[in-house]
Protein backbone atom coordinates (compact mmCIF):
# COMPACT_ATOMS: atom_id res chain seq x y z
CA UNK A 1 0.00 0.00 0.00
CA UNK A 2 1.00 3.29 -1.01
CA UNK A 3 1.61 6.25 1.68
CA UNK A 4 -1.00 8.30 -0.26
CA UNK A 5 -3.33 5.74 -0.02
CA UNK A 6 -2.57 4.60 3.11
CA UNK A 7 -3.40 8.37 4.42
CA UNK A 8 -6.73 8.35 2.01
CA UNK A 9 -7.59 5.58 3.95
CA UNK A 10 -6.91 6.89 7.34
CA UNK A 11 -8.87 9.95 6.19
CA UNK A 12 -11.81 8.22 4.97
CA UNK A 13 -12.18 5.97 7.73
CA UNK A 14 -11.54 9.05 10.23
CA UNK A 15 -13.65 11.11 8.62
CA UNK A 16 -16.74 8.85 8.94
CA UNK A 17 -16.61 8.22 12.42
CA UNK A 18 -15.93 11.96 13.48
CA UNK A 19 -18.72 12.43 11.48
CA UNK A 20 -20.75 9.77 13.65
CA UNK A 21 -19.46 11.22 16.61
CA UNK A 22 -20.16 14.84 15.42
CA UNK A 23 -23.87 14.49 14.89
CA UNK A 24 -24.74 12.17 17.92
CA UNK A 25 -26.75 14.20 20.20
CA UNK A 26 -25.06 14.70 23.09
CA UNK A 27 -25.74 12.37 26.53
CA UNK A 28 -26.03 12.82 30.01
CA UNK A 29 -23.86 9.75 30.97
CA UNK A 30 -20.51 10.60 29.73
CA UNK A 31 -18.57 7.43 31.59
CA UNK A 32 -14.35 5.77 30.71
CA UNK A 33 -13.84 2.39 31.40
CA UNK A 34 -10.28 1.05 31.04
CA UNK A 35 -8.26 -2.37 31.34
CA UNK A 36 -4.75 -2.62 32.73
CA UNK A 37 -2.84 -5.29 32.16
CA UNK A 38 -0.16 -5.90 34.22
CA UNK A 39 2.63 -8.36 35.57
CA UNK A 40 2.26 -11.46 37.20
CA UNK A 41 -1.15 -11.81 35.88
CA UNK A 42 -2.46 -8.16 37.43
CA UNK A 43 -5.39 -7.20 35.85
CA UNK A 44 -7.34 -4.13 37.15
CA UNK A 45 -10.26 -2.56 35.55
CA UNK A 46 -11.06 0.84 36.47
CA UNK A 47 -14.40 3.21 35.35
CA UNK A 48 -15.53 6.50 36.38
CA UNK A 49 -19.62 7.53 36.48
CA UNK A 50 -20.37 11.01 35.21
CA UNK A 51 -23.99 12.39 35.66
CA UNK A 52 -25.82 15.67 36.08
CA UNK A 53 -27.17 14.70 39.71
CA UNK A 54 -27.19 12.78 42.90
CA UNK A 55 -27.44 8.55 41.93
CA UNK A 56 -28.07 7.47 45.42
CA UNK A 57 -25.88 5.18 44.75
CA UNK A 58 -25.08 1.96 47.26
CA UNK A 59 -22.67 -0.72 47.79
CA UNK A 60 -24.52 -4.42 47.93
CA UNK A 61 -22.82 -7.43 48.46
CA UNK A 62 -25.17 -10.57 47.12
CA UNK A 63 -24.85 -14.32 47.62
CA UNK A 64 -25.17 -17.38 45.66
CA UNK A 65 -28.34 -19.18 45.35
CA UNK A 66 -30.03 -15.88 45.24
CA UNK A 67 -33.63 -16.54 42.84
CA UNK A 68 -33.92 -13.76 40.01
CA UNK A 69 -36.46 -12.42 37.41
CA UNK A 70 -35.93 -10.26 34.80
CA UNK A 71 -37.92 -7.55 35.64
CA UNK A 72 -39.74 -7.51 32.44
CA UNK A 73 -43.79 -9.04 32.76
CA UNK A 74 -44.49 -12.70 33.62
CA UNK A 75 -42.12 -14.18 30.52
CA UNK A 76 -39.10 -12.29 32.35
CA UNK A 77 -35.88 -14.87 32.19
CA UNK A 78 -35.55 -16.39 35.30
CA UNK A 79 -32.70 -17.32 37.14
CA UNK A 80 -30.34 -18.52 40.17
CA UNK A 81 -27.25 -16.50 41.01
CA UNK A 82 -24.08 -18.99 40.57
CA UNK A 83 -21.77 -16.36 41.72
CA UNK A 84 -21.85 -13.97 44.71
CA UNK A 85 -20.89 -10.33 44.14
CA UNK A 86 -19.96 -6.82 45.43
CA UNK A 87 -22.21 -4.28 42.98
CA UNK A 88 -22.56 -0.24 42.88
CA UNK A 89 -26.17 0.94 42.38
CA UNK A 90 -27.56 3.46 40.54
CA UNK A 91 -31.25 4.91 42.46
CA UNK A 92 -31.22 1.88 43.84
CA UNK A 93 -33.03 0.16 41.59
CA UNK A 94 -30.31 -0.91 38.86
CA UNK A 95 -27.16 -2.75 39.18
CA UNK A 96 -24.60 -0.40 36.96
CA UNK A 97 -21.22 -1.85 38.45
CA UNK A 98 -19.54 -4.27 40.09
CA UNK A 99 -17.12 -7.61 40.49
CA UNK A 100 -18.47 -11.25 41.72
CA UNK A 101 -15.92 -13.38 43.67
CA UNK A 102 -14.16 -15.26 40.57
CA UNK A 103 -13.35 -11.56 39.37
CA UNK A 104 -15.52 -10.89 36.65
CA UNK A 105 -16.32 -6.94 36.21
CA UNK A 106 -19.28 -5.75 34.40
CA UNK A 107 -19.20 -1.90 33.73
CA UNK A 108 -22.86 -0.18 32.18
CA UNK A 109 -21.91 2.70 30.17
CA UNK A 110 -24.05 5.35 28.52
CA UNK A 111 -24.84 4.40 24.39
CA UNK A 112 -27.26 7.26 23.15
CA UNK A 113 -27.90 4.64 19.74
CA UNK A 114 -28.51 1.83 21.68
CA UNK A 115 -31.61 0.25 19.99
CA UNK A 116 -32.74 -2.85 21.25
CA UNK A 117 -34.72 -5.85 19.82
CA UNK A 118 -38.47 -6.02 18.88
CA UNK A 119 -39.55 -9.07 18.95
CA UNK A 120 -41.83 -10.78 16.50
CA UNK A 121 -44.32 -13.44 17.19
CA UNK A 122 -43.31 -16.55 18.19
CA UNK A 123 -39.68 -14.96 19.55
CA UNK A 124 -38.16 -17.81 22.04
CA UNK A 125 -35.97 -14.86 24.05
CA UNK A 126 -37.30 -13.95 27.67
CA UNK A 127 -37.19 -10.23 27.98
CA UNK A 128 -34.70 -8.76 30.75
CA UNK A 129 -34.58 -4.62 32.07
CA UNK A 130 -31.91 -3.41 31.41
CA UNK A 131 -31.71 -2.33 35.14
CA UNK A 132 -30.38 -6.03 35.53
CA UNK A 133 -28.45 -6.62 32.55
CA UNK A 134 -25.00 -6.58 34.32
CA UNK A 135 -26.09 -8.08 37.53
CA UNK A 136 -27.22 -11.02 35.26
CA UNK A 137 -23.47 -11.51 34.12
CA UNK A 138 -22.10 -11.67 37.49
CA UNK A 139 -24.38 -14.04 38.60
CA UNK A 140 -24.23 -16.65 35.71
CA UNK A 141 -20.50 -16.46 34.58
CA UNK A 142 -16.64 -16.83 35.65
CA UNK A 143 -15.36 -16.06 32.61
CA UNK A 144 -15.49 -13.65 29.65
CA UNK A 145 -15.61 -16.27 26.67
CA UNK A 146 -18.42 -18.28 29.03
CA UNK A 147 -20.36 -14.93 28.86
CA UNK A 148 -20.03 -14.62 25.40
CA UNK A 149 -20.65 -18.06 24.21
CA UNK A 150 -23.66 -17.61 26.10
CA UNK A 151 -24.73 -14.22 25.50
CA UNK A 152 -24.37 -14.78 21.57
CA UNK A 153 -26.79 -17.21 21.99
CA UNK A 154 -29.26 -14.37 23.02
CA UNK A 155 -31.54 -15.86 25.89
CA UNK A 156 -33.09 -12.61 26.57
CA UNK A 157 -33.87 -9.57 24.91
CA UNK A 158 -33.02 -6.17 26.82
CA UNK A 159 -36.03 -3.55 26.96
CA UNK A 160 -34.67 -0.15 28.50
CA UNK A 161 -36.64 1.86 30.79
CA UNK A 162 -36.45 5.31 31.70
CA UNK A 163 -34.26 6.50 34.82
CA UNK A 164 -36.57 6.98 37.81
CA UNK A 165 -36.25 10.77 37.80
CA UNK A 166 -37.88 10.44 34.17
CA UNK A 167 -35.27 12.60 32.52
CA UNK A 168 -33.05 10.21 30.94
CA UNK A 169 -33.39 6.72 28.29
CA UNK A 170 -31.76 3.43 29.72
CA UNK A 171 -29.68 3.35 26.80
CA UNK A 172 -26.49 1.60 27.61
CA UNK A 173 -23.85 -0.57 26.08
CA UNK A 174 -22.14 -3.26 28.68
CA UNK A 175 -18.18 -3.88 29.21
CA UNK A 176 -17.42 -6.96 30.87
CA UNK A 177 -13.84 -8.17 31.94
CA UNK A 178 -11.87 -11.34 33.72
CA UNK A 179 -9.23 -12.08 35.87
CA UNK A 180 -7.33 -13.30 32.70
CA UNK A 181 -7.61 -9.57 31.19
CA UNK A 182 -10.15 -10.91 28.63
CA UNK A 183 -12.80 -8.21 28.09
CA UNK A 184 -16.16 -8.23 26.24
CA UNK A 185 -18.19 -5.74 24.72
CA UNK A 186 -22.14 -5.86 24.26
CA UNK A 187 -24.08 -3.47 22.13
CA UNK A 188 -26.94 -3.06 20.85
CA UNK A 189 -27.14 -1.28 17.23
CA UNK A 190 -29.97 -1.39 15.12
CA UNK A 191 -31.90 -3.94 17.29
CA UNK A 192 -29.16 -6.87 16.63
CA UNK A 193 -26.33 -7.44 19.85
CA UNK A 194 -23.06 -6.35 18.26
CA UNK A 195 -19.90 -8.13 20.76
CA UNK A 196 -16.51 -7.40 20.58
CA UNK A 197 -14.18 -10.18 22.35
CA UNK A 198 -10.41 -9.76 23.08
CA UNK A 199 -7.89 -8.52 25.32
CA UNK A 200 -7.32 -5.76 23.02
CA UNK A 201 -10.60 -4.41 23.42
CA UNK A 202 -9.42 -2.43 27.20
CA UNK A 203 -11.36 0.93 26.91
CA UNK A 204 -14.96 1.87 26.39
CA UNK A 205 -16.15 5.42 26.35
CA UNK A 206 -19.79 6.09 25.03
CA UNK A 207 -20.77 7.76 21.16
CA UNK A 208 -20.48 6.73 18.63
CA UNK A 209 -20.85 3.17 18.75
CA UNK A 210 -17.46 1.00 19.25
CA UNK A 211 -16.83 0.28 15.70
CA UNK A 212 -16.40 3.82 15.27
CA UNK A 213 -14.75 4.68 18.19
CA UNK A 214 -12.20 1.81 17.36
CA UNK A 215 -11.31 3.91 14.26
CA UNK A 216 -11.07 6.97 15.55
CA UNK A 217 -8.69 5.83 18.34
CA UNK A 218 -6.83 4.13 15.57
CA UNK A 219 -6.09 7.53 13.83
CA UNK A 220 -5.00 8.80 17.83
CA UNK A 221 -2.73 5.49 18.00
CA UNK A 222 -1.08 6.29 14.66
CA UNK A 223 -0.25 10.14 15.90
CA UNK A 224 1.34 8.66 19.25
CA UNK A 225 0.20 9.61 22.49
CA UNK A 226 3.24 11.39 23.46
CA UNK A 227 2.95 13.88 20.35
CA UNK A 228 -0.49 15.01 20.97
CA UNK A 229 -3.76 13.43 22.50
CA UNK A 230 -7.44 15.01 22.36
CA UNK A 231 -8.09 17.09 25.54
CA UNK A 232 -11.43 17.59 25.49
CA UNK A 233 -14.78 15.54 27.91
CA UNK A 234 -15.76 14.22 24.55
CA UNK A 235 -16.27 10.28 24.67
CA UNK A 236 -13.80 9.87 21.78
CA UNK A 237 -11.27 12.16 23.18
CA UNK A 238 -11.30 10.13 26.82
CA UNK A 239 -11.41 6.80 24.75
CA UNK A 240 -8.26 7.92 23.03
CA UNK A 241 -6.39 9.08 26.43
CA UNK A 242 -7.60 6.29 28.21
CA UNK A 243 -6.13 3.71 25.73
CA UNK A 244 -2.96 5.73 25.47
CA UNK A 245 -2.14 5.99 29.57
CA UNK A 246 -3.36 2.79 30.68
CA UNK A 247 -0.53 0.98 28.73
CA UNK A 248 1.99 3.88 29.02
CA UNK A 249 1.79 3.70 32.47
CA UNK A 250 4.23 1.13 34.07
CA UNK A 251 3.61 -3.13 34.23
CA UNK A 252 3.92 -3.62 37.72
CA UNK A 253 2.79 -6.68 40.20
CA UNK A 254 3.28 -4.35 42.97
CA UNK A 255 -0.37 -4.28 44.19
CA UNK A 256 -0.15 -0.55 45.81
CA UNK A 257 1.54 0.83 42.64
CA UNK A 258 -0.78 -0.87 39.59
CA UNK A 259 -3.84 0.84 41.71
CA UNK A 260 -1.86 3.96 42.30
CA UNK A 261 -1.39 3.92 38.27
CA UNK A 262 -5.16 2.86 37.31
CA UNK A 263 -6.54 5.69 39.01
CA UNK A 264 -4.05 8.21 38.09
CA UNK A 265 -5.51 6.98 34.76
CA UNK A 266 -9.38 6.80 35.43
CA UNK A 267 -9.05 10.43 36.91
CA UNK A 268 -7.11 11.86 34.09
CA UNK A 269 -10.71 11.20 31.97
CA UNK A 270 -12.72 12.30 34.87
CA UNK A 271 -14.52 15.57 34.26
CA UNK A 272 -14.27 18.13 36.94
CA UNK A 273 -16.83 18.16 39.40
CA UNK A 274 -19.40 21.08 38.74
CA UNK A 275 -18.17 21.17 35.60
CA UNK A 276 -20.56 22.24 31.91
CA UNK A 277 -19.35 22.67 28.88
CA UNK A 278 -20.76 25.10 26.40
CA UNK A 279 -22.98 24.07 23.09
CA UNK A 280 -22.94 20.75 25.28
CA UNK A 281 -24.91 20.75 28.65
CA UNK A 282 -25.61 17.49 29.17
CA UNK A 283 -21.76 16.46 29.31
CA UNK A 284 -21.48 15.93 33.14
CA UNK A 285 -19.41 15.46 35.98
CA UNK A 286 -17.96 12.96 37.37
CA UNK A 287 -19.48 11.60 40.71
CA UNK A 288 -17.79 8.19 41.20
CA UNK A 289 -14.76 5.72 40.17
CA UNK A 290 -14.57 2.06 40.93
CA UNK A 291 -11.14 0.14 40.45
CA UNK A 292 -11.36 -3.75 40.41
CA UNK A 293 -8.05 -5.90 41.23
CA UNK A 294 -9.29 -8.86 40.03
CA UNK A 295 -6.37 -10.84 40.88
CA UNK A 296 -6.78 -10.17 44.34
CA UNK A 297 -10.71 -9.47 44.33
CA UNK A 298 -10.93 -6.00 45.75
CA UNK A 299 -13.11 -3.72 45.10
CA UNK A 300 -12.14 0.00 45.49
CA UNK A 301 -14.72 3.09 45.72
CA UNK A 302 -13.54 7.09 45.57
CA UNK A 303 -16.75 9.30 45.62
CA UNK A 304 -15.70 12.79 43.92
CA UNK A 305 -17.26 14.38 47.52
CA UNK A 306 -15.19 12.18 49.85
CA UNK A 307 -11.80 12.68 51.01
CA UNK A 308 -10.97 8.80 50.79
CA UNK A 309 -10.86 5.72 48.71
CA UNK A 310 -12.05 3.04 50.29
CA UNK A 311 -12.42 -0.79 49.33
CA UNK A 312 -13.85 -4.22 49.77
CA UNK A 313 -12.02 -7.51 49.84
CA UNK A 314 -14.29 -9.64 48.66
CA UNK A 315 -12.30 -12.60 50.70
CA UNK A 316 -13.70 -11.11 53.80
CA UNK A 317 -17.61 -11.39 51.99
CA UNK A 318 -19.45 -15.10 53.38
CA UNK A 319 -21.14 -15.22 49.65
CA UNK A 320 -22.47 -18.89 50.89
CA UNK A 321 -25.93 -19.72 49.80
CA UNK A 322 -28.75 -18.46 52.28
CA UNK A 323 -26.60 -15.47 53.84
CA UNK A 324 -28.46 -12.35 53.79
CA UNK A 325 -28.22 -9.82 51.25
CA UNK A 326 -26.00 -6.77 52.79
CA UNK A 327 -24.92 -3.22 51.90
CA UNK A 328 -22.66 -0.09 52.22
CA UNK A 329 -24.67 2.61 52.55
CA UNK A 330 -22.94 5.70 50.64
CA UNK A 331 -26.05 8.37 50.64
CA UNK A 332 -25.44 9.04 54.44
CA UNK A 333 -22.52 11.61 55.71
CA UNK A 334 -20.25 8.34 56.68
CA UNK A 335 -16.81 8.55 55.39
CA UNK A 336 -15.27 5.04 54.63
CA UNK A 337 -11.53 4.25 54.64
CA UNK A 338 -9.42 1.03 54.34
CA UNK A 339 -11.50 -2.28 54.01
CA UNK A 340 -15.10 -2.05 54.61
CA UNK A 341 -15.70 -5.48 54.06
CA UNK A 342 -17.21 -5.99 57.53
CA UNK A 343 -19.32 -2.66 57.56
CA UNK A 344 -21.63 -4.37 55.26
CA UNK A 345 -25.07 -4.74 57.23
CA UNK A 346 -27.77 -7.37 56.17
CA UNK A 347 -30.48 -5.64 54.40
CA UNK A 348 -33.36 -6.92 52.08
CA UNK A 349 -32.27 -6.25 48.24
CA UNK A 350 -33.68 -3.23 46.28
CA UNK A 351 -36.37 -3.94 43.83
CA UNK A 352 -34.92 -3.82 39.93
CA UNK A 353 -36.77 -1.09 38.09
CA UNK A 354 -39.20 -3.02 35.85
CA UNK A 355 -39.74 -2.94 31.91
CA UNK A 356 -42.56 -2.74 30.18
CA UNK A 357 -42.99 -5.17 27.63
CA UNK A 358 -45.37 -4.27 25.03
Amino acid sequence: MTTAHSSRLWASIVATAVSAAVLTPSVAQACTRAVYLGAEDTVITARSMDWPSDLGSNLWAFPRGMAREGAAGPSSIRWTSRYGSVVATVYEAATADGMNEKGLVANLLYLSESEYPKPAPGDRRRPLSVALWAQYVLDNFATVTEAVQALEQEPFYVVPVTSPDGHHAGTVHLAISDATGDSGIFEYVAGKLTVHHGRQFQVMTNSPVYDQQLALNAYWAQIGGTTMLPGTNRAADRFARASFYINAIPKTADQVEAIAGVFSVVRNVSVPLGMTTPGQPNISSTIWRTVSDQKHRRYFFESARSPNVFWVDLADIDFSPGQASKTLRLTGKTVYTGNTAMQFQPATPFRFLGARVD
